[in-house]
């Protein structure tokens, strides 16, 4: 009989940190400028990332610093992920708040940290750094993303 793997047996607040780190795919939409519609709170999704997204590897380049560093950016925890709705559908902390499973392509999944890239679902290649743009243009650079 296998054991089951820590994000079927465990609820989000009973993960270590080791484990809350690991159920990160590595997408790199979260750090994707967003505009919500007032009338309707739709979230509209950029192609622009934070100034802080390395969008190679689809990784912050200053994690530890980086709610001090961006005044938007929030640290996700077990509490608020449920009302964070700016995170995509895919995100692995609102399928497993949502009592859903992990997509194919997510690392934990898949093994392998180049599936999100390879399916498509990561920012890379697809945007650029927000610190170009005046946050009037960012309208101009909405998009749409594709779910798989």
């Amino acid at each position: 009989m296998s054991e089951q793997p820590f994000w079927k047996v465990k609820a989000l607040d009973e993960l270590s940190t080791e484990q809350w780190e690991a159920l990160c795919d590595g997408c790199g939409r979260c750090c994707l400028e967003k505009l919500e519609d007032e009338d309707t709170g739709e979230i509209h999704y950029t192609n622009l990332s934070c100034r802080l997204l390395d969008t190679e590897q689809c990784r912050c380049s200053d994690y530890p610093n980086r709610t001090a560093v961006v005044d938007t950016c929030m640290q996700l925890t077990a509490a608020n992920v449920a009302d964070c709705n700016w995170l995509p559908d895919s995100c692995a902390y609102r399928l497993l708040a949502a009592g859903k499973d992990l997509h194919w392509w997510h690392p934990l999944v898949s093994g392998t940290r180049t599936s999100v890239h390879e399916a498509g679902i990561s920012v890379r290649g697809k945007c650029m750094s927000e610190e170009y743009f005046n946050p009037e243009q960012f309208e101009d650079h909405v998009i749409r993303w594709v779910e798989s």
